[in-house]
C-alpha cells in the first residue's frame, strides 16, 4: 500500500468517524463532569475506535468469508450505507445509523460514556466499520496490507482524542453554526465515496455493465 493510499484512507475514515462533528454530543455527554474526568472519556473514546476498528480490519475478511459475502456484495451493501449517512449529514442531523443525544445521555457510569455509546456506536459506527472491513478485503489475507491500514485507524484514533480534548475550546470558536458547516462538508466528501464504492462493487459484480 503505497502513501497516496494511506492517506486517502485516513482521510477517507476521518470524514466518516467526523470527530467535529460529535463534538456537542461529547459535551452533552460529559456535562458535569471534571476536566480530568472529560480527558478520560476522551482517552477511552479514542481508545475503544482504534481497537473496534483494529479488529474489524484483521477479521472482517475472515468473517464475510464465513458468511459467503463476496467484497463486491459488501462493496455495494456499504456505499448504501455511507450514501445514508451521507445525507444525513448533509442536513447537519446526527445520522440515524448512531445513537442520539438523549441515548447518549442516559449512559450511568461517567467512565463508561466514553466507550458507549460515544466510542460505539457515534465514532466507529456501521460507516466507519464498513470502510475498514472493505479497504481491508481489497487485498485478503495480505498481513502486510492489513498492518498499513494500522496507520490510518490510528491517526483518526488519535484525531478523535485530540478534538475530545480541545472539545470546549473548538465548540466557543466554531459554534454551533461552523460545527455543521464541518458536518455538510464531511457528508458531501462521504456521498462521493459512497458512489465509488457502489459503483466498483456493481462492476465487479456484473463485469457486462462497463463493458
Amino acid at each position: 500500500m503505497d502513501i497516496a493510499t494511506l492517506i486517502q484512507a485516513a482521510l477517507t475514515l476521518f470524514a466518516i468517524v467526523d470527530p467535529v462533528g460529535v463534538i456537542p454530543i461529547f459535551l452533552m455527554a460529559t456535562r458535569g463532569f471534571s476536566r480530568e474526568q472529560q480527558h478520560r472519556a476522551a482517552w477511552i473514546s479514542a481508545l475503544t475506535v482504534w481497537l473496534v476498528l483494529v479488529g474489524f480490519t484483521f477479521m472482517g475478511d475472515p468473517m464475510l468469508k464465513f458468511f459467503g459475502i463476496r467484497i463486491e456484495a459488501f462493496s455495494v451493501a456499504g456505499g448504501l450505507l455511507l450514501l445514508m449517512l451521507a445525507l444525513s449529514m448533509l442536513q447537519a442531523h446526527v445520522s440515524p445509523l448512531k445513537q442520539t443525544p438523549d441515548e447518549a445521555m442516559e449512559a450511568e457510569e461517567k467512565e463508561a460514556v466514553g466507550a458507549v455509546p460515544l466510542g460505539v456506536p457515534l465514532l466507529a459506527g456501521p460507516g466507519a466499520i464498513t470502510h475498514v472491513i472493505v479497504a481491508s478485503g481489497q487485498a485478503p489475507g495480505d498481513i502486510v496490507h492489513q498492518a498499513a491500514l494500522l496507520i490510518p485507524v490510528s491517526l483518526v484514533a488519535l484525531s478523535v482524542w485530540i478534538a475530545f480534548r480541545a472539545a470546549p475550546a473548538i465548540a466557543r470558536r466554531l459554534g454551533k453554526t461552523g460545527i455543521h458547516v464541518v458536518t455538510r462538508l464531511m457528508g458531501l466528501i462521504i456521498a462521493a465515496i459512497s458512489i465509488e464504492m457502489i459503483a466498483r462493487g456493481l462492476a465487479g459484480l456484473f463485469p457486462g455493465l462497463v463493458g
